[in-house]
């Protein structure tokens, strides 16, 4: 099979690349390079010992990609790209709404002009809003309480109607909990531009040297620390968790609509984390508490059953091999993929 994969150069999107090069796949990435590096795409090929397409366009300009399925047939597309911050998203939410929802609709028109009607779409637990039950089902009410947030949930929307008005198509909505992680031999991970805006490469530079102190949004949660609580998943687990819904998708005979839940089911807090953190990389990481963020919610933690009971899939991975994986990431890659020659360890001397 030959799929797309729309933002596959970033953190997510190249670790499922690599995961479908090993398991055969016929794989053509499209990336504007906004927050990504090619260099992760050469290490997927290196790692995979098999090559990949790289198609370097923009899923904002529609004849990009009416040139690129002319050019060749696609049996499905995975749909990475899309801009991810929550905080951003507040203070541009005009920029978030273009991309992330005007880019899907182009993608979606390309792709049925074309008749390619299978898409696994990389949702978020956002869409859940500030959840009133935990765990988080997938049948809570949705809602968001950001522009980010709110992009997902326009689009989970979008492919319902879709789905509704034509069931011939194969649509799965992943809803993403926190992803963390790398990939075991530290050859690609999350290289975030600029100040990173998740937890997990924040904690990570910091020991590494290259940020001087971990800001935690809000000690003032209703949580057993204060702090705010997520579901942490490795990017592992959340690549063969898209692997897996293809996989329905395409031994589906017809044509039918999944939304699933990948996560844990265990939520861990900022300063659990940033204990874990300094057990992985032996140092310790200073913090200080700063006011909390516009958007953010107190906890949020998924009840992943229904994913294996539809997909066959659940988490594998713990909290030490997330922080050991990242670790080892940072500590090979300083300065993310510009820097794949020097360790933390000569940095610090």
């Amino acid at each position: 099979m030959s799929i797309l994969v729309t933002g596959g150069a970033g953190y997510i999107g190249s670790h499922t690349c690599l995961q479908l090069l090993e398991q055969g796949y016929a794989v053509t990435v499209l990336d504007n390079f906004s927050n990504s590096s090619p260099e992760a795409l050469e290490r997927v090929s290196q790692l995979a010992g098999r090559p990949l397409t790289l198609v370097e366009a923009d899923i904002g300009n529609p004849d990009d990609l009416e040139a690129l399925f002319t050019g060749q047939p696609f049996s499905a597309v995975l749909h990475f790209a899309g801009l991810k911050a929550v905080g951003e998203s507040v203070a541009k939410p005009l920029h978030y709404y273009q991309n992330n929802v005007a880019g899907t609709l182009n993608l979606l028109q390309a792709m049925a002009r074309h008749e390619v009607r299978t898409l696994v779409f990389s949702s978020s637990a956002t869409v859940y809003g500030d959840p009133q039950q935990l765990p988080v089902t997938e049948q809570a009410p949705r809602t968001a309480t950001n522009p980010y947030g709110q992009s997902k949930l326009i689009i989970e929307q979008i492919l319902e109607d879709l789905y509704a008005a034509d069931p011939a198509w194969r649509l799965a909505c992943l809803r993403y909990f926190n992803p963390v992680g790398a990939h075991p031999s530290g050859l690609i991970g999350e290289d975030p531009r600029g100040i990173p805006n998740n937890l997990m490469p924040f904690i990570s530079q910091v020991a590494c040297g290259r940020r001087e102190i971990l800001s935690i949004f809000g000690d003032d949660y209703p949580t057993p620390d204060g702090t705010g609580v997520r579901d942490y998943i490795h990017v592992q687990d959340l690549a063969r968790g898209h692997l897996a819904a293809l996989e329905a998708l395409t031994i589906h005979p017809e044509g039918q609509l999944l939304q699933v839940n990948l996560g844990t089911g265990q939520g861990y807090s900022v300063l659990e984390m940033r204990a874990a953190f300094e057990q992985a990389c032996g140092r310790p990481i200073p913090w200080q508490i700063r006011p909390r963020r516009p958007g953010d919610v107190a906890s949020c933690y998924a009840d992943p059953s229904l994913a294996e009971r539809l997909l066959g899939w659940k988490a594998e991975l713990d909290l030490e091999a997330m922080c050991t994986d990242t670790w080892r990431w940072q500590s090979q890659n300083p300065e993310g993929y510009t820097s794949s020659a020097v360790t933390c360890e000569k940095e610090d001397q």
